[in-house]
């Protein structure tokens, strides 16, 4: 056929495509990998554009490839390779909370080793961040602010941050103005003015299961009660779980992670997100959202939220850019809705201010367009990053083992055979210099003893992928 015909043989795309997966099944082309663009391809090959189309249209559909939006085409994983996911958790309703401290405690110790490969650590590896565009940024703040910085900043919070918040708001849905937000230390700083606000010692706080620890021990350390609900490992909160809890509970306030949950990178579809809302509204139950990793979605468009369903102002949404563009900077915010008073009075006493120049330049990056930019490298990095770490997953860990495919964040949630101490196994691998979190460390009942927490936020490289490769081998039941 001549190259340049307008008709698309019926064999000859499916030719092409059989080639390219060759090449993907002996690992010619791996995991993660991006593929010409049809641009190029046509030009290499001579074929036309409709060919190479229907060829990559083919490899996907034969889950060998996947699209990436504004990037490109990619590898991913063969099905034939593809582990199950996490089964869905089943905490007791009425189960005790018990002490995991000392593990939490130990593993944050053993991660100031620079030394050791922070498989474990749940931030952004400082080769992810535009430092040098920060610093350039801070510089034209200490001559822009008044005093330098020096002073107090309003106690709401800078107001330049506080209107771009509300401008990026859109992005999920969002329709706030500057007056609906107060800026905090980071978004755990958020959440606990939240609490503080919503509860006394002995109130009753649901959350997901598992969850973050930093979380079970804020709500711990305020003498709160935490009942930890059944979830699943994509869609986030089991609803019927949740409605059963509110009748057998009195539950103060709900804290849920909406989006690329932490530990397990759930998230909740759009129509759960509405329905929590609605059902917590209807039982006077304020529900506490952070959406810390909203922002690294890897699909086409950024997950909804919560606070978007939110009609009576009971949803309080906390974010920050701790995860996404700079954690030392503490920037933060909270949008409490109808709680908004308590919170500026409740951070008047705690701190009297944020800090003034970090607000100052995150604002400018919002503004000028330069946070956007940073995040699409961003999100295309720990794309890759998780499918490559997933792949060797696949490669290196024994039979059975299942893992999560979250579609943005930081995380992998591994289940391993229920023989499988991960606190064990934490012991064992600290030895060759590789910390990871132990399931254990992210409930406050006896469970998650097999499982594991796993950060992709660190680059991709052969290094990584032979600490991996050790890893499995020191899990009982590897094929070694």
């Amino acid at each position: 056929m001549p190259a340049n015909s307008s008709k698309t043989s019926p064999y000859l795309y499916l030719q092409i495509a059989s080639r390219i997966e060759k090449q993907i099944m002996e690992q010619v082309l791996k995991v993660g990998d991006k593929l010409p663009s049809v641009r190029t391809l046509c030009r290499e090959l001579g074929h036309n554009m409709s060919t190479i189309t229907q060829a990559y249209y083919e490899l996907e559909s034969r889950s060998l490839i996947q699209t990436r939006p504004r990037s490109g085409y990619y590898v991913c994983l063969p099905p034939g390779k593809r582990l199950e996911a996490p089964k869905p958790s089943s905490p007791a309703l009425n189960g005790s909370n018990e002490d995991q401290d000392d593990l939490i405690t130990k593993v944050h110790r053993d991660g100031s080793n620079k030394a050791v490969t922070l498989l474990s650590l749940g931030v952004p590896h400082t080769s992810l961040l535009p430092v040098a565009k920060l610093n350039k940024a801070m510089l034209q703040a200490t001559r822009t602010v008044p005093g330098s910085g020096t002073g107090y900043d309003h106690v709401q919070g800078n107001e330049n941050l506080r209107r771009e918040i509300a401008k990026w708001s859109l992005n999920w849905g969002g329709v706030l103005n500057e007056l609906d937000l107060v800026t905090t230390s980071g978004c755990m700083n958020a959440l606990s003015y939240c609490l503080l606000a919503l509860t006394k010692p002995g109130d009753t706080v649901a959350i997901e299961s598992p969850a973050y620890f930093g979380i079970l021990q804020l709500a711990k350390g305020m003498g709160l009660r935490v009942l930890e609900l059944p979830t699943n490992s994509v869609t986030g909160i089991e609803i019927d779980a949740l409605k059963k809890a509110i009748s057998l509970h009195k539950i103060k306030v709900c804290l849920l992670v909406s989006n690329f949950n932490n530990p397990c990178g759930s998230s909740m579809p759009a129509i759960h997100k509405k329905e929590v809302v609605k059902l917590l509204e209807h039982h006077h139950i304020p529900l506490i959202e952070d959406d810390i990793y909203g922002d690294l979605y890897f699909g086409g468009s950024r997950p909804g939220t919560c606070k978007s369903y939110d009609e009576s102002g009971m949803v309080l949404y906390c974010n920050s850019v701790s995860k996404t563009l700079a954690p030392g900077y503490r920037v933060g915010w909270v949008a409490a809705g109808q709680f908004t008073d308590k919170i500026i009075r409740l951070k008047l006493n705690h701190s009297i201010s944020s800090a003034t120049l970090t607000s100052e330049v995150v604002a400018e990056f919002l503004k000028n367009g330069r946070y956007e930019h940073h995040l699409r490298k961003m999100r295309q990095t720990l794309h890759h990053n998780s499918m490559k770490y997933i792949a060797a997953i696949a490669s290196y860990f024994p039979e059975g083992t299942r893992v999560t495919q979250p579609e943005g964040g930081y995380f992998l949630w591994i289940e391993l055979d229920k023989r499988v101490d991960t606190t064990e196994l934490y012991n064992k691998a600290i030895k060759f210099g590789i910390s990871i979190a132990p399931g254990r460390m992210f409930t406050l009942q006896e469970q998650f003893g097999n499982c594991l927490r796993l950060s992709f936020g660190l680059p991709w490289n052969e290094e990584l992928e032979k600490k991996i490769k050790i890893l499995g081998r020191l899990i009982p039941g590897a094929f070694y």
